[in-house]
């Protein structure tokens, strides 16, 4: 292999069987067919499916590649198979160097020994002799922050415990490659970001392949990427902000509006922006203009209007902003009635990407819910500049002094 280069996949595949009794079976065909030395390339057969299927890529030292897609689509498949831990049915994996991997919560340790004992026990399984990782077995308990459990079994650790050792071994045993998978999830908000600024100083002496739900974490470490969608490579390339926006139109812009809540007492008839066209459902709009949105909602028990508010989430179904619209006159109405609505927005600095609009309607501003939904609308800011901070405030530079 080159000298930078540390992984190379070349159409790679494993298929999956999804009865156990079948599976069984063509293992042991599978097994006598090797054996007979006919190794040739297999159709799926009856109740087979391919988890992954012809995934090719490079890793160099220094580069970071995000393997992005929803469950299922082969993302922890594919890092066993980096890791070893299964065989491709099809294709060539070729990894040169020490290979560090926190690919499933726990993994690696023996639970009944303890922490210590996992240290010396991963160490070794790494290459290292027992004087090697006694010059670093400070520098790990140390990082992972659980001196006072490190002699107790693992068994009994916590989720973040696991997590804290786990990573500590691997980044103290500086492997050439680093493989992360969604643990990093579970972990407290501090030692995430102590594990970030740690892959940052790893990153020059290692190729890391990260699989993270978190697109900010992915476009944060991240130079590369791959999304995945039923074991296969949809989206490939150096591009990651591409990847992360396809990521989203796949499985983020559904109009499958969530009802959340009702009484009967309403029920939202339609909703819209004015003025513009929703393309899928979703209505795109403009960083830093003003909009206005437009509901009709029916009547069927009120005796007097409804107080209408929104509430904005982002992509990743964070809440991000509140709206109660001044001037809302809560008067008697007739029941069976359509009541329609019409609010402004004023300079929407929310930064690039899809948010959805909850509606909800109370007898009065967050008291005695009446009706709530989800997604009531969807809209997408578009702006050239990627950035995962919910708002881009409008700034311009008035004067440099020197």
């Amino acid at each position: 292999m080159e000298k930078d280069l540390l992984i190379r996949v070349e159409n790679v595949s494993k298929k999956f069987c999804k009865d156990l009794k079948l599976s069984l079976w063509y293992g042991v065909k599978d097994l006598a067919s090797n054996l007979s030395g006919n190794k040739t390339q297999r159709k799926l057969r009856p109740k087979e499916f391919w988890a992954v299927k012809s995934i090719n890529f490079e890793l160099r030292r220094g580069e970071c590649l995000g393997l992005i897609g929803h469950n299922g689509a082969g993302k922890s498949t594919l890092l066993k198979l980096l890791n070893g831990l299964i065989q491709p049915d099809e294709g060539k994996i070729t990894i040169r160097g020490r290979v560090g991997a926190l690919i499933e919560l726990g993994a690696g340790f023996n639970p009944i020994l303890t922490g210590r004992e996992n240290i010396y026990n991963n160490g070794a399984v790494l290459g290292f002799t027992k004087e090697e990782i006694d010059s670093k077995i400070e520098k790990i308990i140390e990082f992972s922050e659980i001196r006072d459990f490190i002699d107790s079994p693992v068994q009994n650790y916590s989720s973040g415990m696991k997590v804290r050792l786990g990573f500590a071994v691997a980044a103290q045993m500086e492997p050439d490659v680093l493989i992360i998978d969604e643990v990093l999830a579970v972990g407290d908000l501090g030692f995430v970001l102590k594990c970030f600024k740690t892959i940052d100083v790893m990153l020059p002496n290692t190729a890391v392949v990260f699989v993270s739900h978190n697109m900010p974490m992915v476009s944060r470490i991240c130079n590369t990427i791959i999304l995945m969608e039923r074991g296969e490579a949809v989206f490939q390339g150096e591009d990651v902000s591409k990847g992360i926006d396809s990521y989203y139109n796949k499985f983020m812009t559904s109009d499958d509006s969530n009802l959340v809540y009702s009484d009967d007492t309403v029920s939202l008839v339609s909703a819209s922006v004015e003025g513009v066209t929703p393309v899928d459902s979703v209505y795109n709009v403009k960083w830093g203009t003003s909009i206005r949105l437009s509901f009709k909602l029916k009547n069927i028990g009120l005796d007097k209007m409804p107080y209408i508010s929104l509430a904005v989430y982002d992509k990743e179904q964070r809440a991000v902003a509140e709206i109660y619209p001044e001037g809302q006159d809560l008067k008697s109405i007739e029941k069976d009635r359509v009541i329609g609505f019409s609010f402004s927005l004023k300079n929407l600095y929310l930064s690039k990407g899809i948010y959805y609009l909850t509606f909800n309607a109370s007898e009065e501003p967050s008291f005695n819910m009446y009706y709530k939904i989800h997604k009531a609308i969807t809209i997408k800011i578009e702006h050239d500049k990627q950035m995962w901070t919910p708002f881009l405030l409008d700034s311009k530079l008035i004067s440099t002094t020197i």
